[in-house]
Protein backbone atom coordinates (compact mmCIF):
# COMPACT_ATOMS: atom_id res chain seq x y z
CA UNK A 1 0.00 0.00 0.00
CA UNK A 2 1.68 3.16 -1.36
CA UNK A 3 2.04 5.52 2.45
CA UNK A 4 -0.12 8.52 2.04
CA UNK A 5 1.61 12.21 0.43
CA UNK A 6 2.82 14.15 3.36
CA UNK A 7 2.03 18.08 2.47
CA UNK A 8 4.39 20.36 1.41
CA UNK A 9 5.27 21.70 4.68
CA UNK A 10 6.07 18.56 6.14
CA UNK A 11 7.94 16.80 3.31
CA UNK A 12 12.06 16.34 4.27
CA UNK A 13 13.60 19.71 3.44
CA UNK A 14 16.30 17.73 0.37
CA UNK A 15 13.58 16.41 -1.55
CA UNK A 16 12.04 19.68 -1.77
CA UNK A 17 15.27 20.57 -3.32
CA UNK A 18 15.54 18.31 -5.59
CA UNK A 19 11.69 19.11 -7.10
CA UNK A 20 12.93 22.30 -7.28
CA UNK A 21 16.36 21.78 -9.16
CA UNK A 22 14.21 18.93 -11.69
CA UNK A 23 11.55 21.55 -12.20
CA UNK A 24 14.56 24.42 -12.93
CA UNK A 25 16.88 21.54 -15.15
CA UNK A 26 13.23 20.86 -17.10
CA UNK A 27 12.48 24.43 -17.77
CA UNK A 28 16.32 25.28 -18.93
CA UNK A 29 16.38 22.23 -21.55
CA UNK A 30 12.29 23.23 -22.60
CA UNK A 31 13.90 27.06 -22.78
CA UNK A 32 16.89 26.18 -24.44
CA UNK A 33 14.71 23.84 -27.85
CA UNK A 34 12.13 27.53 -27.67
CA UNK A 35 14.82 29.42 -28.48
CA UNK A 36 16.34 27.19 -31.14
CA UNK A 37 12.66 27.27 -32.57
CA UNK A 38 12.25 30.95 -31.98
CA UNK A 39 15.81 31.22 -33.96
CA UNK A 40 14.56 28.99 -37.30
CA UNK A 41 10.91 30.09 -37.31
CA UNK A 42 12.38 33.55 -37.45
CA UNK A 43 14.67 33.01 -39.97
CA UNK A 44 11.92 31.34 -42.33
CA UNK A 45 9.71 34.34 -41.56
CA UNK A 46 12.45 37.15 -42.59
CA UNK A 47 13.20 34.61 -45.72
CA UNK A 48 9.27 34.35 -46.67
CA UNK A 49 9.70 38.10 -49.02
CA UNK A 50 12.04 36.69 -51.34
CA UNK A 51 9.29 34.88 -52.72
CA UNK A 52 7.98 38.61 -53.40
CA UNK A 53 10.53 40.05 -55.36
CA UNK A 54 10.06 37.40 -58.49
CA UNK A 55 12.34 37.57 -61.52
CA UNK A 56 14.17 40.34 -59.52
CA UNK A 57 15.52 37.80 -57.58
CA UNK A 58 18.84 35.10 -58.16
CA UNK A 59 20.16 32.62 -55.72
CA UNK A 60 22.99 32.24 -58.12
CA UNK A 61 24.21 35.47 -56.19
CA UNK A 62 25.20 32.73 -53.37
CA UNK A 63 26.47 30.13 -55.41
CA UNK A 64 29.53 31.54 -55.06
CA UNK A 65 29.40 31.91 -51.31
CA UNK A 66 27.90 27.85 -50.82
CA UNK A 67 31.12 27.02 -52.81
CA UNK A 68 32.99 28.99 -50.99
CA UNK A 69 31.88 27.71 -47.52
CA UNK A 70 32.22 24.28 -48.66
CA UNK A 71 35.76 24.45 -50.58
CA UNK A 72 37.02 25.82 -46.79
CA UNK A 73 34.90 23.47 -44.89
CA UNK A 74 36.64 20.67 -46.99
CA UNK A 75 40.80 22.15 -46.76
CA UNK A 76 39.86 22.21 -43.48
CA UNK A 77 38.81 18.80 -42.94
CA UNK A 78 41.60 17.20 -44.94
CA UNK A 79 44.10 19.18 -42.88
CA UNK A 80 42.71 18.34 -39.34
CA UNK A 81 40.40 14.65 -40.06
CA UNK A 82 43.80 12.69 -40.29
CA UNK A 83 45.83 14.58 -37.39
CA UNK A 84 42.74 14.38 -35.12
CA UNK A 85 42.23 10.58 -35.36
CA UNK A 86 45.50 9.27 -35.59
CA UNK A 87 46.05 11.29 -32.18
CA UNK A 88 42.58 10.25 -30.91
CA UNK A 89 43.47 6.21 -31.99
CA UNK A 90 47.06 6.67 -30.37
CA UNK A 91 46.02 8.40 -27.26
CA UNK A 92 43.28 5.82 -26.82
CA UNK A 93 44.64 2.35 -27.40
CA UNK A 94 48.72 3.02 -27.68
CA UNK A 95 49.85 5.60 -25.30
CA UNK A 96 50.50 5.53 -21.36
CA UNK A 97 47.81 6.37 -19.00
CA UNK A 98 50.44 8.46 -17.26
CA UNK A 99 51.17 10.29 -20.68
CA UNK A 100 47.32 10.42 -21.28
CA UNK A 101 46.47 11.44 -18.74
CA UNK A 102 48.65 14.88 -19.23
CA UNK A 103 49.03 14.79 -22.86
CA UNK A 104 44.79 14.74 -23.60
CA UNK A 105 43.83 17.95 -21.04
CA UNK A 106 46.11 19.56 -23.38
CA UNK A 107 44.91 19.06 -26.81
CA UNK A 108 41.11 19.65 -25.08
CA UNK A 109 42.03 23.12 -23.79
CA UNK A 110 42.92 24.22 -27.36
CA UNK A 111 39.46 24.25 -28.42
CA UNK A 112 39.11 27.68 -25.86
CA UNK A 113 41.25 29.27 -28.24
CA UNK A 114 39.16 31.98 -29.62
CA UNK A 115 38.75 31.68 -32.97
CA UNK A 116 39.96 35.50 -34.07
CA UNK A 117 42.68 35.00 -32.35
CA UNK A 118 43.63 31.64 -34.84
CA UNK A 119 42.42 34.30 -37.67
CA UNK A 120 45.15 36.84 -36.90
CA UNK A 121 47.66 34.54 -36.95
CA UNK A 122 46.74 33.03 -39.91
CA UNK A 123 46.15 36.28 -41.61
CA UNK A 124 49.12 38.42 -40.57
CA UNK A 125 51.99 35.57 -39.42
CA UNK A 126 51.10 32.62 -41.46
CA UNK A 127 49.83 33.62 -45.04
CA UNK A 128 53.08 35.99 -46.01
CA UNK A 129 55.22 33.59 -44.67
CA UNK A 130 53.79 31.07 -46.83
CA UNK A 131 53.72 33.21 -49.55
CA UNK A 132 57.36 33.59 -49.47
CA UNK A 133 57.91 30.45 -48.76
CA UNK A 134 55.56 27.94 -50.43
CA UNK A 135 57.93 25.41 -51.96
CA UNK A 136 59.10 25.18 -48.54
CA UNK A 137 55.04 25.06 -47.05
CA UNK A 138 54.06 22.35 -49.75
CA UNK A 139 57.23 19.79 -48.94
CA UNK A 140 56.55 20.21 -45.05
CA UNK A 141 52.87 19.05 -45.48
CA UNK A 142 53.98 16.03 -48.13
CA UNK A 143 57.31 15.58 -46.43
CA UNK A 144 56.15 14.82 -42.23
CA UNK A 145 53.54 12.41 -42.65
CA UNK A 146 56.02 10.42 -44.75
CA UNK A 147 58.72 11.01 -41.98
CA UNK A 148 56.82 9.84 -39.12
CA UNK A 149 55.77 6.49 -41.02
CA UNK A 150 59.42 6.09 -41.92
CA UNK A 151 59.91 6.41 -38.20
CA UNK A 152 57.70 3.75 -37.27
CA UNK A 153 59.08 1.70 -40.16
CA UNK A 154 62.44 1.97 -38.45
CA UNK A 155 61.16 1.41 -34.61
CA UNK A 156 59.57 -2.24 -35.90
CA UNK A 157 63.26 -3.42 -37.72
CA UNK A 158 65.04 -2.11 -35.03
CA UNK A 159 66.64 -4.31 -32.31
CA UNK A 160 64.63 -5.30 -29.43
CA UNK A 161 66.73 -3.45 -26.93
CA UNK A 162 66.25 -0.35 -28.89
CA UNK A 163 62.40 -0.95 -29.03
CA UNK A 164 62.65 -1.09 -25.18
CA UNK A 165 64.51 2.17 -24.92
CA UNK A 166 61.94 3.55 -26.79
CA UNK A 167 58.51 2.68 -25.97
CA UNK A 168 55.69 2.63 -28.50
CA UNK A 169 53.61 4.31 -25.43
CA UNK A 170 55.91 7.08 -25.19
CA UNK A 171 56.02 7.87 -28.66
CA UNK A 172 54.50 11.16 -28.52
CA UNK A 173 57.40 12.22 -26.76
CA UNK A 174 60.32 10.70 -28.41
CA UNK A 175 58.71 11.76 -31.87
CA UNK A 176 59.13 14.95 -31.40
CA UNK A 177 62.67 15.12 -31.74
CA UNK A 178 62.33 13.46 -34.96
CA UNK A 179 59.57 15.06 -36.81
CA UNK A 180 61.63 18.69 -35.63
CA UNK A 181 64.89 17.12 -37.85
CA UNK A 182 62.76 16.20 -40.35
CA UNK A 183 60.47 19.44 -40.64
CA UNK A 184 64.26 21.25 -40.73
CA UNK A 185 65.14 18.78 -43.05
CA UNK A 186 62.77 19.64 -46.02
CA UNK A 187 62.65 23.72 -44.86
CA UNK A 188 66.79 23.22 -46.16
CA UNK A 189 66.03 21.16 -49.12
CA UNK A 190 63.31 23.00 -50.22
CA UNK A 191 64.73 25.75 -51.88
CA UNK A 192 67.10 23.59 -53.46
CA UNK A 193 64.39 21.35 -55.15
CA UNK A 194 62.55 24.51 -56.33
CA UNK A 195 65.43 25.71 -58.35
CA UNK A 196 66.57 22.67 -59.75
CA UNK A 197 62.90 21.28 -61.03
CA UNK A 198 61.04 24.66 -60.82
CA UNK A 199 63.28 27.47 -62.07
CA UNK A 200 64.00 29.30 -58.91
CA UNK A 201 59.94 30.08 -58.65
CA UNK A 202 57.47 28.02 -58.03
CA UNK A 203 54.86 30.54 -58.21
CA UNK A 204 55.44 31.59 -61.22
CA UNK A 205 55.68 28.37 -63.16
CA UNK A 206 52.15 27.67 -61.47
CA UNK A 207 51.00 30.92 -62.83
CA UNK A 208 52.27 30.01 -66.61
CA UNK A 209 52.07 26.76 -66.95
CA UNK A 210 48.63 25.84 -65.05
CA UNK A 211 47.23 29.36 -64.76
CA UNK A 212 47.30 29.15 -60.86
CA UNK A 213 47.04 32.51 -59.66
CA UNK A 214 48.34 32.74 -56.07
CA UNK A 215 46.77 34.88 -53.41
CA UNK A 216 48.10 36.18 -49.67
CA UNK A 217 45.04 34.92 -48.41
CA UNK A 218 43.68 31.64 -49.80
CA UNK A 219 41.90 28.00 -49.13
CA UNK A 220 45.06 26.72 -48.50
CA UNK A 221 45.76 29.63 -45.70
CA UNK A 222 41.73 28.78 -44.34
CA UNK A 223 42.44 25.04 -44.37
CA UNK A 224 45.52 25.24 -42.48
CA UNK A 225 43.80 27.61 -39.86
CA UNK A 226 40.55 26.41 -39.66
CA UNK A 227 41.79 22.79 -39.30
CA UNK A 228 43.64 23.25 -36.37
CA UNK A 229 40.46 25.07 -34.74
CA UNK A 230 38.57 21.80 -35.61
CA UNK A 231 40.96 19.70 -34.37
CA UNK A 232 40.81 19.52 -30.96
CA UNK A 233 36.78 19.13 -31.25
CA UNK A 234 36.99 16.01 -33.12
CA UNK A 235 40.37 14.34 -31.74
CA UNK A 236 38.02 14.83 -27.92
CA UNK A 237 34.87 12.84 -28.94
CA UNK A 238 36.98 10.07 -31.34
CA UNK A 239 39.46 9.68 -28.32
CA UNK A 240 36.61 9.16 -25.95
CA UNK A 241 34.36 6.92 -28.19
CA UNK A 242 37.69 4.72 -28.85
CA UNK A 243 38.64 4.64 -25.11
CA UNK A 244 35.14 3.40 -24.23
CA UNK A 245 35.21 0.29 -26.88
CA UNK A 246 35.48 -2.76 -24.27
CA UNK A 247 38.70 -4.23 -22.86
CA UNK A 248 37.18 -7.76 -23.70
CA UNK A 249 36.84 -7.45 -26.99
CA UNK A 250 40.57 -5.95 -28.01
CA UNK A 251 41.81 -8.89 -25.38
CA UNK A 252 40.22 -11.49 -27.02
CA UNK A 253 41.29 -10.27 -30.66
CA UNK A 254 44.54 -10.22 -29.11
CA UNK A 255 44.68 -13.83 -27.59
CA UNK A 256 43.67 -14.76 -31.09
CA UNK A 257 46.91 -13.77 -32.48
CA UNK A 258 45.78 -10.55 -34.06
CA UNK A 259 48.42 -7.74 -33.36
CA UNK A 260 47.93 -4.56 -31.28
CA UNK A 261 47.49 -2.47 -34.86
CA UNK A 262 45.30 -5.23 -36.21
CA UNK A 263 42.75 -5.04 -33.50
CA UNK A 264 42.56 -1.03 -33.90
CA UNK A 265 41.60 -1.54 -37.56
CA UNK A 266 39.44 -4.91 -37.36
CA UNK A 267 37.93 -4.65 -34.07
CA UNK A 268 38.38 -1.16 -32.37
CA UNK A 269 37.60 1.25 -35.05
CA UNK A 270 34.22 -0.96 -36.25
CA UNK A 271 32.95 -0.73 -32.91
CA UNK A 272 33.83 2.71 -32.43
CA UNK A 273 32.87 4.22 -35.80
CA UNK A 274 29.81 5.31 -34.79
CA UNK A 275 31.22 7.31 -32.58
CA UNK A 276 34.42 8.47 -34.87
CA UNK A 277 31.73 9.26 -37.32
CA UNK A 278 29.66 11.76 -34.98
CA UNK A 279 33.39 13.25 -33.99
CA UNK A 280 33.95 14.04 -37.95
CA UNK A 281 30.39 15.29 -38.47
CA UNK A 282 30.75 17.56 -35.18
CA UNK A 283 34.23 18.82 -36.70
CA UNK A 284 32.54 19.57 -40.65
CA UNK A 285 29.48 21.42 -38.79
CA UNK A 286 31.86 23.62 -36.95
CA UNK A 287 34.04 24.20 -40.37
CA UNK A 288 30.94 25.30 -42.11
CA UNK A 289 29.54 27.78 -39.38
CA UNK A 290 33.12 29.30 -38.71
CA UNK A 291 33.36 32.64 -39.35
CA UNK A 292 36.05 34.59 -37.92
CA UNK A 293 38.76 31.99 -39.48
CA UNK A 294 37.65 32.85 -42.58
CA UNK A 295 36.93 36.21 -42.48
CA UNK A 296 40.47 37.27 -41.59
CA UNK A 297 42.41 34.47 -43.73
CA UNK A 298 40.66 34.16 -47.14
CA UNK A 299 40.72 37.00 -49.02
CA UNK A 300 37.08 37.38 -49.07
CA UNK A 301 36.84 37.03 -52.69
CA UNK A 302 33.78 35.65 -54.01
CA UNK A 303 35.43 33.18 -56.69
CA UNK A 304 33.87 29.88 -58.14
CA UNK A 305 37.27 28.47 -58.31
CA UNK A 306 38.78 24.86 -56.87
CA UNK A 307 42.70 25.99 -56.79
CA UNK A 308 43.81 25.89 -53.23
CA UNK A 309 45.93 28.98 -54.01
CA UNK A 310 42.65 31.45 -54.54
CA UNK A 311 40.98 32.90 -52.27
CA UNK A 312 37.18 32.44 -51.28
CA UNK A 313 34.18 33.84 -49.47
CA UNK A 314 31.91 32.10 -47.47
CA UNK A 315 28.14 32.54 -46.44
CA UNK A 316 29.01 33.26 -42.52
CA UNK A 317 31.85 35.61 -43.61
CA UNK A 318 29.27 37.38 -46.18
CA UNK A 319 26.49 37.95 -42.94
CA UNK A 320 29.35 39.47 -41.06
CA UNK A 321 30.57 42.01 -43.30
CA UNK A 322 27.06 43.23 -45.84
CA UNK A 323 24.92 42.52 -42.58
CA UNK A 324 25.23 45.57 -40.91
CA UNK A 325 25.06 47.94 -44.00
CA UNK A 326 22.08 45.91 -45.65
CA UNK A 327 18.81 47.80 -45.14
CA UNK A 328 16.13 46.12 -43.51
CA UNK A 329 13.37 45.07 -45.98
CA UNK A 330 15.58 45.01 -49.36
CA UNK A 331 16.57 41.97 -51.67
CA UNK A 332 20.31 42.04 -50.11
CA UNK A 333 19.13 41.74 -46.33
CA UNK A 334 17.17 39.07 -46.87
CA UNK A 335 19.46 36.76 -48.89
CA UNK A 336 21.40 37.41 -46.02
CA UNK A 337 18.59 35.73 -43.86
CA UNK A 338 18.38 33.11 -46.09
CA UNK A 339 22.23 32.11 -46.06
CA UNK A 340 21.78 32.30 -42.44
CA UNK A 341 18.86 30.33 -42.89
CA UNK A 342 21.04 27.53 -45.25
CA UNK A 343 23.68 27.62 -42.37
CA UNK A 344 21.48 27.08 -39.34
CA UNK A 345 19.46 24.05 -41.35
CA UNK A 346 22.60 22.62 -41.84
CA UNK A 347 24.42 22.72 -38.80
CA UNK A 348 21.07 21.50 -37.00
CA UNK A 349 21.05 18.59 -39.31
CA UNK A 350 24.80 17.74 -39.00
CA UNK A 351 24.24 17.82 -35.30
CA UNK A 352 21.17 15.58 -35.34
CA UNK A 353 22.82 13.29 -37.03
CA UNK A 354 25.65 13.03 -35.44
CA UNK A 355 23.29 12.43 -32.08
CA UNK A 356 21.42 9.96 -33.60
CA UNK A 357 24.80 7.84 -34.41
CA UNK A 358 26.19 8.42 -30.97
CA UNK A 359 22.75 7.01 -29.45
CA UNK A 360 23.19 4.17 -32.01
CA UNK A 361 26.85 3.33 -30.30
CA UNK A 362 25.66 4.01 -27.00
CA UNK A 363 23.33 0.71 -27.54
CA UNK A 364 25.97 -1.05 -29.09
CA UNK A 365 27.86 -0.67 -26.04
CA UNK A 366 25.05 -1.69 -23.73
CA UNK A 367 24.69 -5.28 -25.87
CA UNK A 368 27.90 -6.00 -25.72
CA UNK A 369 28.32 -5.15 -21.55
CA UNK A 370 25.39 -7.31 -21.02
CA UNK A 371 27.21 -10.49 -22.95
CA UNK A 372 30.22 -9.86 -20.94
Amino acid sequence: MTPPRLPLSRQPLRLIHDRIATGLITAGGIGVLLAILAIGVFLVWETLPLLAFGDALSLNTLSPLAWGTLKAALAAMLFATPIALGAAMYSALFMSPRLRSRVKPILELMEAIPGVVVGFIAGLLLAPWVERHLASTLLVIVWLPLSAALAGSLWYLASARLRQCLPLSWAGIWLMPWLAMMATLALWLAPLMEQAWFGGDLRRMLDQQYGLDYATRNALIVGIAMGFAVIPSIYSLAEDALADVPANLMEGAQALGASRWQALWKVALPTAGPGVFSAVMIGAGRAVGETMIVLMASGNTALFSASPFEGLRSLSASIAIELPEASPGGITYHLLIFAALALFIFTFLVNTLAEVVRQRLRQRYQRLGGNR
